[in-house]
């Protein structure tokens, strides 16, 4: 469980940063990058990462755009 925690901890931090970050991340994510906020993650962890994100970002699908 520990684990999920340092996931959701990650999720949040991100998205704090706003839209055109999150979109970056995800993109980041998913060519198999890290940032900094993902450093000493699993595989798995950083998978749940980007799930999470994507999930979030699903919500604003049409309201928010790399330039937001």
């Amino acid at each position: 469980m520990r684990s999920q925690s340092r996931v959701d901890k990650c999720v949040e931090k991100l998205c704090q940063k706003g839209c055109s970050r999150v979109w970056g991340v995800i993109d980041t994510l998913e060519s198999g990058g890290t940032l900094p906020e993902t450093d000493g993650m699993s595989v798995g962890e950083r998978h749940r990462v980007l799930s999470e994100l994507r999930a979030v970002m699903s919500v604003y699908a049409g309201r928010c755009s790399l330039s937001d």
